[in-house]
């Protein structure tokens, strides 16, 4: 069925309403915008589904939600009938629609005879990650488009282990939704029925209690935390989401009396009005809370995403002004701070693992290699850090006390299985209590910690390509570096080629081909001849390829050199479609 088809079937069909019709209509004399709507289904992957809402089949909305969730009740019940008595726990964010796509799951789930846990007001992903584990239920879908701009929304599905599904889950579960081409093998139920019957399950302050217990669980230091206390300031902000409550309770908790929290930015709004975008990863979000911690001389800004999974930093510099932390600043800062805490307090033990990602900084490895602690690397997202924790753990080879990824996500502790801001904004704090009680700031800490372990730079290039013309380009780019990977890049000899999808890496100077551990990912990398690591990959979520700069050298600025010579490189690779 083509593009126009879809548009007609769902312009016809009595499974559709009124108002998503009426929504069709508008669009009747627009054939691109009809194409973007229907030439595809919504991606169904690792990461679950996300899309700007409206009506279509590429699009999120109620049907494409409940569908999704048809496929996952179906492949429930397959793997483990009696799974259906353990239940599925939801929540969602903040978002426009959020509400409603969390009930239609639930109500859908409930028409196949699995029961819900549903939270009664929104709440941040870690805590679904907790009360998945907690509560030992099958599954658990996390309503959200994390850091997307307002007109997206997102469905995340997480597996028994609390993690997102790996490639296992998701590909059956896809598999499943491809089955479903008449949606009306949606299975659906009343509201007021499915209560009566004991099938929604509403959760609240309990399930935050247990979660904050476990947070509070993995201070190190309440000491340093009591000695500046009266004297240590921080500024947050919730970016309009989900963090607004635990967060600054957890602070609190923590032992901080001086919690300044941006008050326009405190308001539930799923249109963000006070951003362009709620990504922490944003300098520019953060200007509200510029403006408070300056006008208070505040020690520390955080801010968490509008799910409170990822954590954006801003430290006071030298000359007093605001200083945004990169994702992988911040990682190496809290990897070095929770080392030394850990040893001064006789909790790490010699089987301590701290894991990142391929694309994360090189400085993770010296770091670990100086504090003899061992290391390993996953492809990019949480559901593979997740894996690997458990892989490493369940076969007793080591204990992982610390996990990240550079894009702005940290994990700590046992209780989550993915990123988690309540957590690591808590222990991002107590660190810079640590270090306000030596007169130093978070700032200071960072320059100490390239003095001790040599200078890193970092950079991530996005090359957006939206619309169906764009998802080709993308896809053509990666075949033909597949086929014909990079000799040089920017005029540096690329030392090995590492190709990740077979799971291979190539000397290029002698042909020799060796094995890697990793594969089955459509990402390329090159280590160059001067040390640094050019690699390159589509994002899983959005229209784009993503392009990373790994390099070290003997001085900042011969970084920083690096970097604007290699960042100036990427725009190559957008020719190469």
């Amino acid at each position: 069925m083509g593009y126009m088809d879809e548009y007609k079937f769902w312009l016809e069909s009595d499974c559709f309403d009124e108002k998503t019709k009426e929504e069709l209509r508008s669009i009747a004399d627009d054939d691109k915008e009809i194409q973007d709507r229907f030439y595809k289904n919504l991606k169904f992957g690792t990461g679950g589904m996300r899309g700007i809402m409206g009506a279509g089949t590429n699009r999120m909305n109620i049907y494409t939600v409940t569908k999704a969730t048809q496929g996952l009740a179906e492949y429930i019940l397959e793997v483990d009938p009696e799974a259906a008595k353990r239940g599925v726990v939801i929540a969602h964010d903040c978002r426009n629609m959020s509400a409603e796509f969390t009930e239609a799951s639930a109500l859908c789930l409930n028409a196949n005879g699995i029961k819900t846990y549903v939270f009664d007001a929104l709440r941040p992903t870690p805590e679904l990650s907790f009360a998945v584990r907690e509560l030992g239920c099958i599954a658990g879908i996390v309503v959200t488009a994390s850091h997307n701009p307002p007109e997206y929304n997102g469905y995340k599905v997480y597996w028994e282990d609390g993690a997102q599904l790996p490639p296992k889950h998701a590909d059956a579960i896809a598999a499943k939704m491809k089955e479903l081409d008449v949606f009306g093998c949606v299975q659906r139920m009343d509201y007021d029925q499915a209560v009566a019957q004991g099938r929604i399950l509403l959760m609240g302050k309990e399930t935050d209690e247990a979660f904050l217990g476990e947070v509070l669980n993995m201070v190190n230091d309440r000491a340093c935390v009591a000695q500046v206390a009266d004297r240590f300031s921080l500024v947050y902000t919730p970016f309009h989401g989900t963090g607004y409550q635990l967060i600054p309770e957890a602070l609190k908790r923590l032992g901080l009396k001086h919690i300044l929290c941006v008050p326009e930015q405190m308001v539930i709004d799923g249109n963000f009005p006070t951003v362009v975008s709620p990504n922490p990863e944003n300098p520019e979000g953060f200007a509200l809370a510029v403006e408070l911690a300056k006008k208070n001389r505040c020690d520390l800004i955080v801010g968490s995403d509008p799910d409170a999974d990822r954590v954006g930093v801003m430290v006071r510099n030298a000359q007093g002004e605001y200083e945004v932390l990169s994702g992988n600043q911040t990682g190496v800062l809290l990897l070095d701070y929770l080392i030394g805490a850990k040893k001064r307090a006789g909790t790490l033990g010699e089987d301590a693992y701290a894991l990142t990602t391929i694309v994360s900084t090189q400085m993770v490895d010296k770091i670990c290699a100086v504090n003899h602690i061992h290391t390993a690397r996953t492809f990019t997202g949480f559901k593979f850090l997740a894996e690997k924790k458990d892989a490493l753990e369940g076969a007793g080879q080591g204990k992982v006390f610390f996990a990240f990824e550079e894009s702005f996500g940290y994990m700590l502790g046992d209780y989550v299985r993915d990123k988690d801001a309540v957590t690591a904004i808590v222990l991002i704090a107590e660190m810079a209590a640590w270090y306000a009680s030596q007169d130093k700031t978070l700032y200071d800490a960072l320059q100490e910690c390239y003095a001790k372990y040599g200078h890193y730079g970092e950079s991530t290039i996005n090359l957006v390509m939206p619309g169906l013309d764009g998802m080709r380009d993308m896809a053509a780019i990666m075949e033909q570096l597949h086929k014909v990977p990079l000799t040089e890049v920017a005029g540096t000899a690329v030392t090995a080629q590492k190709d990740y999808l077979s799971g291979t890496v190539t000397d290029p100077a002698t042909g020799v081909i060796t094995p890697m551990e990793l594969k089955d990912s459509n990402v390329v990398a090159y280590d160059l001849a001067d040390g640094t690591t050019f690699i390159i990959r589509p994002s899983g979520t959005e229209p784009k390829i993503k392009v990373y700069v790994l390099t070290h050298g003997a001085s900042q600025a011969e970084c920083d050199e690096k970097l604007v010579k290699y960042t100036a490189f990427a725009d190559v690779i957008k020719t190469m479609a």
